[in-house]
């Protein structure tokens, strides 16, 4: 069964990086490709024999970038494995991004500042956003991005509907990619207690201190209850991906837990997977303090 990955998404959002992923697992590569030539390129490349593809297309093709939804539906009379990924970012962190690179970006001209062409590009790719997987890479380091895409290469195909449950902290803000937000910092907070301070909802002791919570257990039942009632109407609504995001403060305790409370009570019924936003980043500036502290012992 042949397996296409599609992604798109705004330009610095990480495109450069997810590509590289599937090429390194094994995927037949192609970047900015017009949407036009997708079913042309996958004829060929399945006479070929490549049985795994991904294709970057995206607004450096131009107007070509409409004709996207079209190309996906007859995609998906082509292979019955067809995953699309979009990248997106708050433009904060895309304006960021270009400054430090010093890269142009594709809609800027004579008299366009870098705002108004992330603008442009989002408005354009407005529609397309929806046609499959959406991550927000706004805070993300490169190396969870990387993770996160090989994760979701992973997921077994489906024909149903696959439901991720993520972990944020609302001090870092709510990510775009979510499609449900709950807000869970009215319950007690495991961080005002030192012993559980430094661990997270993965922790036992974190995960014995949640569960005795009579809040907790109502909150947890509350949530559970609504996603079961109105999944099947987001399954009817032919959406590949739903994306529930559960956040506290800081993205360490509460929703962590939960999320992974949920994910266990949803396995049995549809795909699942399970990110922590706010856990990762974390984790990524503990390795990037620890390199830096080892740095200049390692030039000695």
């Amino acid at each position: 069964m042949m397996q296409i990955v599609l992604i798109s998404g705004l330009s610095g959002s990480g495109k450069s990086i997810a590509l590289n992923v599937l090429e390194d697992s094994g995927y037949y590569v192609v970047d900015n490709l017009p949407a036009a030539l997708l079913p042309q390129l996958v004829t060929h490349l399945r006479g070929a024999g490549w049985m795994r593809v991904a294709v970057a297309v995206d607004m450096r093709s131009g107007a070509s970038i409409a004709a996207l939804p079209s190309q996906v539906n007859l995609l998906r009379d082509m292979a019955r494995d067809l995953r699309v990924i979009f990248l997106d970012a708050r433009d904060d962190a895309l304006i960021a991004r270009f400054s430090e690179t010093r890269r142009r970006h594709p809609l800027a001209s004579a008299g366009v500042s870098l705002e108004e062409a992330i603008q442009r590009e989002r408005e354009a790719l407005a529609g397309i956003a929806e046609l499959g997987h959406r991550i927000d890479t706004s805070d993300l380091h490169p190396n969870t991005l990387r993770t996160w895409v090989k994760d979701f290469i992973q997921v077994e195909a489906s024909a149903g509907l696959t439901l991720m449950f993520q972990s944020f902290g609302f001090k870092y803000g709510i990510p775009l990619d979510a499609d449900l937000v709950f807000d869970v910092r009215c319950l007690p907070n495991p961080y005002y207690d030192p012993r559980l301070r430094s661990l997270t909802g993965r922790d036992e002791p974190v995960i014995e201190f949640l569960r005795k919570t009579p809040e907790v257990t109502r909150m947890a039942e509350d949530i559970r209850k609504f996603i079961a009632n109105w999944l099947p109407a987001y399954v009817r609504d032919n959406r590949s991906y739903l994306t529930v995001a559960i956040g506290c403060t800081g993205g360490q305790h509460r929703s962590v837990y939960l999320a992974e409370w949920l994910a266990g009570r949803f396995r049995d019924q549809v795909s699942v997977i399970v990110r922590h936003r706010s856990a990762a980043r974390r984790a990524a500036d503990r390795e990037a303090a620890l390199a830096h502290v080892a740095a200049p012992e390692q030039t000695q």
